[in-house]
């Protein structure tokens, strides 16, 4: 591994461990497993010496750690079916529609001399393809 990666690549090994331990607190079974893999997978890509595949490796360990702590939550389970989740600052959170089960969804309209998908018409797509 040249010298400049070197400290990317451990700043990327380093990034990752914070990261689950941050995610997975508690649940020791998760952080000794992804401990595990993590170590591996590094240890596994150890003899790559090519600048372009370290580069690579080192943005996706990076994207790896960055959706752990954005989007992974802890649930726990309270009483019977009720569940409390663990969200943390850095956790995304999207907004939310309340569920309308009564809603009516209009129809698309079809431009001139378009066809009606398959379904429309009760033909089978993989008769339609023969």
């Amino acid at each position: 591994m040249a010298n400049p990666l070197r400290s990317e690549v451990l700043k990327a090994f380093k990034n990752l461990h914070r990261a689950r331990l941050t995610v997975f607190r508690g649940d020791e079974r998760i952080l000794n497993d992804s401990r595990e893999k993590i170590n591996k997978e590094f240890k596994k890509n150890k003899a790559i010496t090519d600048a372009s595949s370290l580069h690579d490796m080192i943005s996706y360990a990076n994207a790896v750690a960055h959706e752990l702590i954005t989007t992974v939550v802890q649930a726990e389970e309270k009483t019977s079916g009720v569940f409390e989740l663990h969200i943390r600052p850095e956790t995304t959170k999207l907004d939310n529609m309340p569920f309308d089960p009564n809603v009516e969804i209009p129809k698309r309209r079809r431009g001139k001399g378009q066809q009606p998908p398959c379904c429309e018409e009760n033909i089978s797509c993989c008769q339609e393809v023969k």
